[in-house]
């Protein structure tokens, strides 16, 4: 295990895979107005089983993080997007 390294602050080129992360999950979550603390809750645990369940990674050769640990049903074949898209898990498209 490597030890954590000190990004200057301001300084994103330095760790892109949670820029990407923070990017990504503000665009499709985050920018929503939500209603009440119980209907963010709600939406945001859709959120991340539908990322964790449904959704391949392509750091993960295609797998859904739940299919890389075993936690899941893992797919006969790799999913593809194309699949992603017929196989939605809980969250509808637009984030509601």
């Amino acid at each position: 295990m490597r030890a954590p390294v000190y990004i200057e602050p301001g300084s994103p080129w330095e760790n892109p895979y949670v820029e990407s992360f923070n990017g990504r999950i503000r665009d499709e979550l985050l920018n929503e107005e939500f209603g009440s603390l119980t209907e963010a809750q709600v939406l945001v645990e859709a959120w991340r089983i539908e990322c964790n369940s449904y959704r391949p990674h392509s750091a993960l050769a295609g797998r859904t993080p739940d299919e890389y640990t075993g936690s899941g049903t893992p797919s006969a074949s790799q999913h593809s997007h194309d699949s992603w898209n017929t196989k939605r898990g809980p969250v509808s498209p637009g984030g509601r």
